[in-house]
């Protein structure tokens, strides 16, 4: 009987749950803010995301995309100001050409839509953004791990 319960001991923790790794790219005048309001105002979200700092979300090119997928991301969140709000005033028209690109070249390569979002989040969205954040470890997590991904942490 014991050798029956080490088996399953050992069923259990090798059958590790998948956690995303997931990269945001937030633009330094309002999602930015806005991840920061979620954080001064204590609001629960998943710690499953890393955020990089851009001045812009129309900065964010295809190629930075594709390289947080090559390094590792399972999913990749591209946020900006909303339309109209833009401190550069067309750099989130900018994004929306670049999103484009950049899903027509993960299409291309096989990854599913999924993986690869874009949103608006103002300064004072804390709450959407800890929200915005949860969906789409949640979205991700039934995608499982990204085939881009060469690593060995999920064998």
């Amino acid at each position: 009987m014991s050798t029956k319960l080490s088996s399953i001991t050992k069923k259990k923790t090798s059958e590790k749950k998948f956690t995303p790794r997931i990269v945001v790219f937030a633009c330094n005048w309002c999602s930015y803010a806005g991840a920061d309001n979620a954080g001064v105002s204590r609001i629960q979200y998943s710690p499953n995301f890393r955020i990089i700092r851009t001045m812009c979300s129309g900065r964010v090119t295809p190629g930075m995309v594709l390289k947080a997928f090559k390094l590792g991301a399972d999913g990749v969140l591209v946020s900006g100001c909303h339309l109209g709000d833009c401190h550069y005033i067309f750099g989130n028209h900018r994004a929306i050409e670049n999103f484009e690109r950049t899903q027509a070249i993960i299409k291309t390569l096989g990854l599913e839509e999924g993986r690869l979002r874009l949103e608006w989040v103002s300064a004072a969205e804390g709450p959407r953004f800890g929200q915005l954040i949860d969906e789409f470890v949640g979205e991700v997590t039934k995608l499982g791990p990204s085939p881009l991904n060469n690593s060995n942490r999920r064998k």
